[in-house]
């Protein structure tokens, strides 16, 4: 890729970055305490809403992927600046819709559409444009991070709308409060892509696709990859009705999400330093043994308030520490002139897995009134996922550049 343009300052970058992330996944991470307000008010089964939220992370892993292109393609503010839009209308259309078609629509498709341009890939694509190699990693720790306090922070804050304002204002006042990823998207402005520059590329979206599906170490990282999200969106949307089914009060259920979201602040920060000194395969391979034996552990001793929040803060520290190493990973391997797309991709799978395992739990709950069955799975596929990141080869691809071409 050739650039001829001074590059954001990191401050800046990992500031609106930060923000924009921060609104966007905060408010999404407190889906679940939607979960039985809105079933019991309009007589839905569990499945019915789960299958929205499938349907929002399956949209998000699809669109994430033409998000990233356009990212690359036209800048990653004039993507964040529709995608919260779509946000706000998103969750006005969750507030007010009367049928499960009408649900499906507003919070399966437009937040889903929503979260693809204001999450990971896009901001990712901006950071590793600006922000030099020797501090990507990193770089990418602090915006996962941010991702996290804003669980930390959004979760409680929405427990305490639902509780004062009633569920349905409560999202009405989130979708105003998620159009202030619009002027923070100004911040994420890279001069490349404005007053007709033109980013050159030594690589052409086909090639630079072949060239990833067909190197192994790639197809390992999005089979990894789909395991993240298999657990932590089926944990995320399903837990607070199990701890509430096992007796447990609705403050149980807030507070352990929020120390989910307060820990994989240090989870994820760490992981990004960590990425910079260590071979980030190793990391993921600790990572999703790590949840693996949480879970296990989880399941085996009694269900009190205490071992819940143990449990979220263990999670939490495991909880999107996959994230920087996943996509510095991505970065280093084949470079950053196709990242957001790429990392679009890495995290479709991702969404797969998030797909299964938020409509599994829902499903399998209908049918057997536990979800034990889904906790099992999510044991044997973190045992799974730390397998296959073991043989990731992170070295650089070789590539046969044009004569006079420079390497990425």
């Amino acid at each position: 890729m050739h650039t001829v343009h001074k590059p954001l300052s990191t401050l800046q970058v990992l500031a609106c970055g930060a923000l924009i992330v921060t609104l966007s996944m905060g408010i999404r991470h407190g889906f679940g305490l939607w979960l039985q307000p809105i079933t019991q008010a309009h007589n839905w089964s569990r499945e019915t809403f789960a299958m929205a939220i499938a349907i929002q992370n399956l949209v998000w892993g699809v669109f994430g992927i033409f998000a990233g292109m356009a990212a690359d393609r036209f800048g990653a503010f004039k993507v964040i600046i529709t995608c919260s839009i779509l946000n706000a209308l998103g969750l006005m259309g969750m507030a007010n819709a009367t049928t499960p078609t009408m649900f499906a629509l507003s919070t399966g498709v437009l937040i889903g559409m929503a979260q693809a341009g204001t999450t990971y890939a896009v901001i990712y694509g901006v950071i590793g444009r600006n922000v030099h190699a020797d501090k990507r990693s990193w770089a990418m720790g602090v915006a996962a991070a941010a991702g996290s306090f804003g669980q930390f922070l959004m979760v409680p804050t929405e427990g305490f709308l639902i509780s004062h304002f009633g569920w349905q204002e409560a999202l009405v006042i989130l979708g105003a409060a998620s159009l202030l990823m619009i002027p923070l998207s100004w911040g994420l402005r890279e001069p490349v892509f404005g007053g007709g520059a033109v980013l050159l590329r030594d690589q052409s979206i086909g090639h630079a696709l072949c060239e990833a599906f067909k190197y192994p170490s790639f197809q390992l990282l999005m089979a990894g990859y789909f395991v993240c999200g298999f657990q932590v969106v089926f944990i995320g949307v399903h837990m607070p009705s199990y701890l509430r089914d096992k007796g447990l009060s609705p403050q149980v259920a807030s507070y352990a999400l929020a120390l989910i979201g307060l820990f994989n602040v240090f989870g994820t920060y760490a992981a990004g330093v960590l990425g910079q000194k260590f071979p980030k395969k190793n990391i993921l391979a600790f990572i999703y043994l790590a949840r693996a034996v949480a879970i296990s552990l989880f399941l085996l001793a009694p269900l009190t308030p205490a071992s819940v929040y143990v449990f979220s803060s263990v999670m939490g520290v495991l909880w999107l520490s996959t994230v920087p190493p996943t996509n510095a990973t991505v970065a280093q391997i084949f470079g950053v002139a196709h990242l957001s797309m790429l990392g679009g991709f890495v995290f479709f799978s991702h969404q797969i897995g998030s797909f299964m395992g938020v409509w599994l739990g829902g499903y399998l709950y209908d049918r057997t009134g536990s979800y034990d069955i889904v906790w099992y799975i999510a044991i044997g596929l973190g045992v799974a996922a730390a397998l296959i990141n073991l043989p990731v080869k992170e070295a650089a691809i070789e590539r046969r550049l044009p004569l006079g071409a420079a390497a990425q």
